[in-house]
């Protein structure tokens, strides 16, 4: 299989130099102030490369708002972060109609979600109204208001938080809100290296404002649509295809899930194990790639038996017992 891989990528002779190259800049920028979580950057990164919105889990601290706010700053395009609480309304994110007494009218005033890169800080403090108004604009990238559709300029990318154990005020995010999520990325504490590399920069006197400035945009918008572009471009023998889809079919009928994973998941985990190539500098996907993005893809996705729940597995442990169960193509 490696041997036809070769000789497809060596027939189309795709240079990812360029999306290398921009790759780097971006990770040099983010590590000026970010200790570590090279998961989470790459992560993002290969998200933001397949065009897919992210879920950010961890509790606070471990510089997830900060991650992705310098990412998005390393891309020269329309920014907003908009805090969710539990009394923010549906109008407060997508918008409203402003009445103009001179002419009679009414005007579309659009909101916070209208930009390229949009950080949502603590998604789950909103109520499930304002839940479902995410919906529409995350799948389709465009808003209907009073019968008119507004759409969204490309790029279009949602960065959301939340904290796994804090629950008083809190909202379940609903499973179809959940499965428009391309990764769910799970962000731990630093290694005792790592943070003795952070209290080094504190005790120097960094400071955080100014330092924020100092990151500059690497990408502009349009840059970023001509490496998707690129990505999209990434071989992937029909082998894998049909191995992304024994890997997400065996969740709906794993008696370890009461919830499988829709053909959504299939999808995401297509374009990112490509995107997720490309930021490697191949041309071609391998079963490593899926293998690798299988969990931050499938583990919001599924929902575990209340038999399996009590015992304590997690749905990582069910996706690693299906990875090994599934045959690897060779």
């Amino acid at each position: 299989m490696e041997e036809e891989v070769l000789t497809t990528v060596q027939e189309n002779k795709t240079d990812y130099s360029d999306l290398h190259q921009a790759v780097g800049a971006i990770k040099k920028e983010l590590h000026q102030l970010v200790v570590g979580q090279d998961q989470l950057i790459e992560l993002l990164l290969v998200a933001l490369l397949a065009d897919g919105h992210v879920l950010i889990e961890g509790v606070p601290g471990v510089a997830k708002t900060l991650t992705a706010k310098l990412l998005a700053r390393t891309v020269q395009a329309d920014f907003s972060r908009i805090q969710f609480t539990p009394d923010l309304m549906p109008s407060d994110v997508l918008g409203t109609s402003v009445f103009h007494p001179g002419t009679a009218s009414f005007d579309y005033k659009k909101g916070p979600i209208f930009a390229n890169i949009v950080l949502i800080d603590e998604i789950n403090r909103a109520p499930a109204k304002t839940q479902a108004s995410l919906f529409e604009v995350m799948e389709e990238q465009h808003i209907t208001h009073d019968g008119q559709v507004y759409p969204l300029t490309a790029p279009f990318v949602v960065l959301a938080t939340q904290n796994p154990i804090e629950q008083e005020g809190t909202y379940r995010l609903p499973e179809a809100q959940l499965d428009r999520f391309m990764f769910k990325i799970l962000v731990g504490y630093p290694s005792l290296a790592e943070e003795v590399a952070l209290l080094e920069l504190q005790h120097k006197g960094k400071d955080l404002k100014q330092d924020l400035e100092r990151v500059q945009p690497v990408l502009t918008a349009d840059q970023l649509l001509v490496l998707r572009q690129a990505v999209q471009a990434v071989h992937l023998d029909s082998k894998l295809l049909e191995y992304i889809a024994q890997l997400v079919g065996e969740t709906r009928v794993s008696k370890s899930l009461y919830l499988g994973a829709s053909p959504r998941a299939s999808i995401a985990l297509l374009n990112s194990a490509k995107a997720l190539a490309a930021l490697r500098g191949r041309g071609f996907v391998t079963p490593e790639d899926v293998q690798e993005l299988a969990p931050a893809v499938l583990r919001h996705r599924i929902l575990l038996t209340p038999e399996r729940e009590m015992e304590g597995i997690t749905p990582d442990e069910v996706v690693k017992q299906i990875i090994q169960k599934i045959e690897v193509p060779r």
